[in-house]
């Protein structure tokens, strides 16, 4: 599902971001367990969504679906990202894998979190420190 959309300034919120998500764990979720949305801002402002397909195995999450939903849709340049659970429970931050295999593809991608009883937008390095780096791109690190 892609929306075309105005680019938000990295310095605010995307509000417009976690509507989207939030509209798709609401219409698609099925009330399995953990039941995530994601959605995601492409540089030329278009938003593209997904959700996660949960199995007792595993499952991609929603942020990890989101990527394969993008490039299917030619969305290379995803500027900010947000997870929303199901059963209203708002923005939830991404899991580690997540966290990695962001910061592996979108080096520069900022990340929609909950603290405190607000959201913050955060770079996707302050989520993982101490993130492994692929020997192939350690040269470019």
């Amino acid at each position: 599902m892609s929306t075309p959309a105005t680019p938000v300034s990295d310095d605010t919120i995307d509000h417009e971001l976690i509507a989207a998500a939030e509209d798709v764990v609401h219409r698609f979720a099925r009330g399995d367990n953990h039941t995530v949305a994601a959605a995601a801002r492409n540089g030329d402002g278009r938003i593209v969504t997904a959700l996660n397909a949960y199995h007792f195995t595993g499952g991609p999450c929603a942020e990890t679906a989101l990527i394969g939903a993008a490039a299917g849709q030619g969305a290379y340049d995803l500027r900010t990202i947000v997870a929303v659970g199901d059963q209203s429970r708002g923005v939830i931050p991404p899991c580690g894998r997540c966290r990695q295999v962001l910061l592996d593809y979108f080096p520069d991608i900022r990340v929609i979190v909950a603290a405190g009883g607000a959201v913050h937008t955060v770079p996707v390095h302050d989520l993982l420190p101490h993130a492994y780096v692929w020997p192939e791109q350690q040269d470019e690190a």
